[in-house]
């Protein structure tokens, strides 16, 4: 299970856990049902690691994994870029064989998702 995450979007993570105000904050990524393209990523701050979680290290903090999302995210690279006064995380996506204009959500071969309209 490999996620790799850029410098920049590694200082940006660790300054969301920073501001998190919780003991042990860990970011969480997965996958959901919905958006566009039929799945959509997650990101979210978590401080409860589950039995079966994926734990992988990054050099200021921990990334869970839920293991029913490795099909979807094994080799994903994330990364955080600004543009004007406004920056959010990207999602480079080796499984998706499809993705939204705004990267939000994506499509597999073999697993489209549930479809919905994006928020």
């Amino acid at each position: 299970m490999i996620i790799e995450v850029s410098d920049k979007a590694s200082e940006k993570i660790a300054e969301i856990l920073l501001s998190a105000n919780i003991r042990n904050p860990f970011l969480r990524v997965g996958v959901d049902e919905g958006g566009c393209s039929g799945l959509s990523y997650t990101l979210v701050v978590d401080e409860q690691q589950a039995e079966e979680d994926i734990v992988l290290n990054k050099k200021d903090f921990s990334i869970l994994v839920h293991p029913n999302s490795i099909p979807y995210i094994d080799g994903l690279e994330i990364d955080y870029e600004e543009s004007g006064m406004v920056g959010g995380f990207t999602m480079n996506n080796p499984n998706a064989k499809a993705s939204c204009g705004c990267g939000a959500s994506f499509r597999m071969a073999n697993y489209r998702g549930e479809v919905k309209k994006c928020d």
